[in-house]
């Protein structure tokens, strides 16, 4: 085996530790390094090697890797006083795994450069829910290639694929925020469609299976609704990062001329959660204010998350996992295909599921062309975004059959006749409604 490089790994939170743990398996020398002493504990007792600051745990160290929260934490630990780069050697490579501001990595990269240090910003995107729990996750990379040449085979080991999307940084961080609007997106139209299942008297389980089954299904639909269903919320990812995410996609769609509309209604959405909750409140959160607006629970009674991540901690992932045809895996008990259920409900209610899969059908649709606008106007080809979205957390059944699909916007008018907004309080189903109509 040729000689590994040493990875400083500064961020030991739920993303990160994975990677590292996984990268001690391989024989990798990681040296750590987080503000918090005790999130670095497990992988300490691994092997991994602690430092006290960003300085010390850089020296010697042929990649320096942050993943951490939010884009002044980057700043502070790589150009703070006690700095990584202040430890860095020329020749060795950053590589920022966070979602953020790609102007704070470019100028981060300036300083970088003058000491001879190469700079990649990589956004992860997981493949399945927390796929980086079994390196089921894809990195976006932009910056120096040769950075990224000494780098490929550590990230490979650390996930499932790699892509080398430019040598400007500021395009992986655009794959990125355009795959997040795709997820969070179908967030918040699920949790709306959930509360509209509810007020019809149409069993929860049963609307989900349903779903699953339509072409209204999506990474959201399938992996997250369980966490909706037993009020953890998912604790994989902090509301502020979501917040953060969606405010950064609409800064960049101001900069980019791209008229975003749905999404800048999904933003919104979740800025007002953002001032409502705690900002290390769980992501899902977002789906609580739909509950407290309308003074119900969408639970399902006896119902746990198959995930560590929601209301059972201990939940340990099924070892057999299923693949598609384009190599993506998920853990049992997810499938490739699903049926519907075979409980029939009575009257015009299955006809209501119907309607309301449709619709997250064309919103999936929408939203995609929204996050396609935001690649094109970045100078990103169609053939890479497709290759990117496919490996993000921002597949849908629209997407994987895009050739053929033929959106039907016919749909917008027979939600309005439902006039669901009569029993329920839906406000992002009806600006979406209003907008559409408008066009």
């Amino acid at each position: 085996m040729k000689n590994l490089p040493t990875i400083a790994y500064i961020g030991t939170g739920s993303m990160g530790k994975p990677m590292i743990f996984k990268l001690l398996r391989l024989g990798y020398t990681v040296q750590v390094y987080d503000k918090y002493p005790e999130a670095a504990k497990t992988v300490i007792a691994a092997g991994a090697v602690w430092y006290d600051s960003p300085k010390e745990v850089a020296k010697n160290a042929d990649i320096v890797v942050t993943n951490l929260p939010l884009p002044h934490h980057v700043t502070e630990n790589i150009l703070g006083e006690n700095g990584a780069l202040a430890g860095m050697k020329p020749g060795s490579t950053w590589i920022d795994f966070s979602t953020t501001d790609y102007h704070n990595t470019q100028n981060i990269a300036s300083e970088a450069k003058k000491k001879g240090v190469y700079s990649l910003e990589s956004p992860v995107s997981n493949l399945s829910h927390m796929g980086v729990d079994f390196a089921n996750i894809s990195f976006y990379v932009s910056g120096d290639k040769e950075g990224f040449d000494m780098s490929e085979q550590a990230l490979n080991d650390m996930g499932k694929i790699s892509f080398f999307v430019s040598k400007k940084i500021g395009e992986a961080q655009t794959v990125k925020l355009l795959t997040n609007l795709l997820f969070y997106t179908a967030m918040v139209v699920l949790g709306e469609v959930l509360v509209i299942a509810k007020t019809n008297r149409i069993p929860l389980d049963w609307m989900w299976n349903f779903i699953k089954a339509s072409t209204g299904n999506s990474f959201v639909s399938e992996q997250v609704t369980p966490f909706i269903f037993d009020g953890s919320y998912d604790y994989s990812c902090s509301l502020e990062i979501t917040v953060k995410d969606t405010d950064l996609t609409v800064k960049l769609a101001d900069e980019l001329n791209v008229p975003l509309p749905l999404g800048r209604i999904i933003e919104a959405r979740y800025r007002q959660a953002g001032e409502k909750y705690k900002p290390l409140d769980n992501h899902v959160m977002v789906t609580k204010l739909i509950e407290e607006e309308n003074n119900f629970e969408l639970r399902v009674p006896g119902f746990v998350a198959p995930s560590p991540y929601g209301l059972n901690r201990s939940y340990v992932h099924s070892d057999e996992l299923v693949t598609d045809g384009f190599g993506r895996i998920k853990p049992k008990p997810y499938q490739l295909t699903y049926e519907r259920p075979q409980q029939k409900l009575e009257g015009n209610l299955e006809e209501i599921a119907q309607a309301l899969t449709d619709f997250m059908e064309y919103t999936n649709y929408l939203i995609l062309q929204e996050s396609y606008m935001l690649g094109k106007n970045m100078g990103l080809s169609r053939d890479l975004l497709v290759d990117v979205i496919r490996w993000s957390c921002g597949t849908s059944w629209v997407f994987d059959n895009e050739d053929s699909f033929q959106p039907d916007s016919s749909i917008v008018s027979k939600i309005k006749k439902y006039d669901f907004g009569s029993k329920a309080k839906i406000p992002t189903i009806t600006k979406m409604i209003s907008l559409l109509e408008s066009q």
